[in-house]
């Protein structure tokens, strides 16, 4: 068929167009340098139902469970350190930081979801599709490089609970940290929703165990609540402002917002614009409650460490073995120590399933390397368990918390190059279609972005200042 200029139009091009609903427009190519492929993880892409029709409240019982896999990553052991330290050393009073960092958290995770669904794309494939190579091949290895310093963390928090728990030697507890690659392969052979359910049901466990150890502290809860409302102090002192700037560069994880957008597309909701809307505004309700669920966690080491450490005048409590050797004398509990031990326990076993799936999702977008799941889940362990065996080694538990400090570091490196790529594709009309973000909530995600970015290198300059 000929158009009226006389040039030949492509059959299949022309029954896909008729096919878009009005407005849509083609993201699998409009906009993108290159079209876009096949989901990441494949085996779990479109592998849970979601109902066509059906209420609202059923609707979004289907999408629940990728946020919570995200929010994993909000609460790892380099936020537990930051947390403890922040509340030991000022009480309550960084709580409003806790509370805004968390605010950015949840429109960028908005953002991420949104990619996912509306382009078709994770952000790994995306700037693979976006940028040339000698743009997208750096961003790739800074992403490896950081989902390497996640696994890390996760490494050395695991090795340190199993120690404060059961005395086994750090160097021995990394090297068993390894065996977590079994749990994660057997639950992805289940099916997905297994993941999602192994990853809330930890996340239980955690909020359970600080649960009863705030019970056992008791805290001023006027207090507490006075704690969230900013306060013109934290910016004049330079000490609380240092804290306040460790816990905002380790609020968002570079490596959740490549794992979200693919995470998203594990739902079955269909090509129309309508069930990609509906498909957005549930995985950003999921991400919003699950996030709200990693804020309380948070805010529980911190409101912990208030009402014990910093009530009795142990400020300089910074190190998660500290917190473990004084929260059974100040509790009057052997209880407590113990808790604190198993929700540590539970929080590694929880980032070792991010890390593998975020691993994969990075490898298969930037280079769409498909490598079996154990290999891949073996290298990236390696990775992380070297330098961390290494470190344990050579300068045993000081070593350890100095090595999950500089993981945060490398994380905050990351951020800014994970971020405005997903700001700049999401305000993309070409490459979004319908589905780009409205201007105010790209205005407040640059806004988010500038901060962050601007926080995190004040973080790491005044880190590498000493």
């Amino acid at each position: 068929m000929m158009s009226q200029t006389g040039t030949a139009i492509p059959v299949q091009a022309r029954a896909i167009a008729a096919s878009l609903p009005v407005g849509v427009a083609d993201v699998s190519a409009g906009g993108w340098r290159l079209p876009a492929s096949g989901p990441s993880l494949p085996e779990s892409a479109g592998s849970v139902a979601t109902p066509r029709r059906g209420s609202f409240w059923r609707k979004l019982a289907a999408f629940m469970g990728p946020g919570y896999l995200v929010a994993v990553g909000y609460m790892d052991p380099g936020n537990w350190a930051t947390s403890l330290s922040a509340g030991a050393k000022f009480g309550f009073l960084l709580l409003a930081v806790a509370l805004i960092s968390n605010l950015m958290a949840v429109v960028l995770q908005s953002l991420s979801a949104r990619l996912g669904v509306g382009a078709g794309r994770d952000l790994a494939q995306a700037c693979r599709d976006a940028f040339p190579r000698f743009v997208s091949v750096p961003l790739w290895i800074l992403a490896e490089i950081a989902i390497a310093a996640t696994d890390l963390a996760e490494v050395i928090g695991t090795a340190i609970g199993i120690n404060l728990l059961f005395g086994i030697p750090l160097e021995l507890g990394v090297i068993i940290t390894a065996a977590d690659v079994f749990i994660v392969l057997a639950m992805q052979s289940l099916g997905f929703r297994w993941v999602e359910t192994f990853v809330v049901a930890l996340l239980a466990v955690i909020a359970a165990c600080f649960a009863a150890q705030i019970a056992m502290a008791d805290p001023d809860w006027g207090a507490v609540i006075r704690g969230f409302t900013p306060s013109v102090d934290i910016l004049t002192d330079r000490d609380k402002l240092y804290l306040a700037l460790g816990i905002l560069g380790a609020t968002v994880m570079p490596h959740n917002l490549y794992l979200h957008s693919a995470l998203v597309r594990t739902r079955a909701y269909g090509e129309s614009a309508r069930a990609k809307r509906e498909a957005i505004l549930f995985s950003t309700i999921d991400s919003t409650l699950a996030l709200t669920m990693a804020l309380a966690i948070n805010a529980s080491i911190l409101i912990l460490a208030a009402a014990t450490f910093h009530k009795a005048g142990q400020t300089d409590i910074a190190e998660l073995d500290q917190a473990h050797r004084f929260l059974a004398p100040m509790l009057g509990s052997t209880l407590a120590p113990t808790l604190f031990a198993v929700a540590l326990i539970a929080c590694g076993l929880n980032s070792t399933v991010t890390a593998t799936l975020s691993g994969q999702v990075v490898m298969e977008g930037f280079v769409a390397i498909r490598l079996r799941p154990w290999l891949r889940r073996m290298v990236t362990r390696a990775i992380a368990i070297v330098p961390a065996a290494v470190v344990t080694v050579w300068a045993g538990r000081k070593g350890a918390a100095d090595l999950l400090i500089f993981s945060q570091v490398v994380l905050s490196l990351q951020l800014p190059f994970a971020v405005i790529p997903l700001v700049m594709f999401t305000a993309s009309r070409a490459k979004m279609g319908a589905f780009v973000a409205p201007r105010w909530l790209t205005a407040v995600a640059i806004a988010i972005a500038g901060v962050i970015v601007a926080l995190n290198l004040k973080l790491v300059a005044d880190v590498i200042a000493g």
